[in-house]
């Protein structure tokens, strides 16, 4: 489960600042992938908490946890205008690996993740004209750890995760926006959690990877059309807690995450789903292995993904040439189940995570392309 700067030149230590906020960066900017500075932190240590970018340009960051069965129910604000975080209001319970879309009421949807040592069926809405949180209708059933997918029709797919330790489900539901309530909506080929999900430029949602009784190597498309899931190719490692990115061109890349050994078994393989085809290549590896990752790549205005988390490297795939770079600059630790988030201007916010240690950071960086 979930529970478990300084430039260098010519041998010369150089400190600058980025536009006035005061940015220090841990490594020289490398020409064509953009910097990774350190930024104000979070009001709170969070790992395993939700960052949404809201249409008022702000970041809303809710839940996660301070360490093992120290949830937040706490919410904060992130102001770019000002690159610093604000009190907002609270969530109903306290939750990690939970899921938080942006509906196209403008109101954000909590739901599921883990309370306690089980998951649950609690959903919530928040409203950024008053900054608060309304309990509404529950889930189907409790997940802790599903994903969640808006629908190109507003409406959302909440899939897998589990229900307890060691119980993860098949099952799928679809959150309806007009009138604020769950509806089954059948059964995934293979029970998982920690899998990624990614919206499809044709409408369906791809599916693939996470665990249940093993880690899976296989992945699955729910076509909203007709409401049912049906296979599609397998990836060539089977990985969970990876991340995935919808490309500029309509595929997906799948990219890191872990092997059945957890831990010991990072993965620096990535691949490439194309539609299309319905098969998966692959795709130039990650300079390092890393995994417990944002469950989505963000795509830049280059069309380039950035991948962070699980590592103190931010890397930059590039889709025309199939390969990874590494940023400029460093994070201060290898974080785990932090939260990667593109503002308006176009640059990314991550935010928190936890170490080795188990022990959430209240740090944030800002990526600059």
């Amino acid at each position: 489960m979930i529970r478990s700067r300084l430039l260098q030149v010519a041998g010369i230590t150089i400190t600058f600042a980025l536009a006035g906020m005061g940015f220090h960066a841990s490594q020289p900017p490398v020409s064509g992938v953009g910097l990774l500075a350190s930024a104000a932190p979070m009001l709170a240590a969070r790992s395993g908490h939700t960052a949404t970018l809201l249409p008022n340009g702000k970041v809303l960051v809710a839940g996660g946890m301070r360490k093992n069965q120290d949830f937040y129910k706490s919410a904060e604000l992130y102001d770019p205008a000002t690159g610093k975080f604000q009190p907002t209001g609270e969530m109903s319970l306290g939750r990690v690996g939970h899921t938080a879309v942006m509906l196209p009421t403008g109101k954000v949807l909590i739901a599921g993740g883990w309370v306690g040592m089980g998951g649950t069926d609690s959903a919530e809405l928040y409203d950024p004209a008053t900054g608060k949180f309304t309990v509404i209708a529950k889930m189907t059933t409790p997940r802790g750890g599903p994903s969640a997918t808006v629908l190109p029709n507003g409406d959302a797919l909440i899939a897998g995760g589990e229900r307890r330790d060691n119980e993860s489900l098949a099952t799928a539901e679809i959150f309806h926006v007009k009138t604020l309530s769950f509806e089954p909506a059948g059964s995934m080929h293979q029970a998982r959690v920690s899998h990624t999900a990614t919206l499809l430029a044709d409408g369906r949602v791809l599916i693939a990877g996470g665990y249940a009784s093993s880690v899976e190597s296989g992945a699955e498309l729910y076509d909203p059309k007709s409401g049912t899931f049906s296979e599609t190719g397998s990836m060539g490692t089977a990985r969970c807690k990876s991340t995935a990115g919808l490309l500029s061109d309509g595929r997906v890349l799948i990219a890191g995450g872990s092997d059945s050994r957890g831990w010991k078994g990072n993965l620096s393989s990535a691949e490439i789903y194309d539609p299309r085809t319905g098969k998966f290549s692959a795709a130039g590896p990650l300079n390092d292995g890393r995994f417990k990752l944002p469950d989505e790549a963000v795509r830049l205005a280059s069309g380039k993904l950035l991948v962070a988390g699980g590592s103190k490297e931010a890397e930059l795939f590039d889709p025309a040439r199939g390969t990874f770079a590494v940023v400029g600059g460093q994070m201060s630790d290898r974080w785990h189940y932090m939260s990667e988030t593109k503002l308006s201007d176009g640059s990314v916010l991550l935010a928190g995570g936890y170490a080795n240690n188990d022990q959430a950071t209240p740090q944030t960086w800002i990526y600059r392309p």
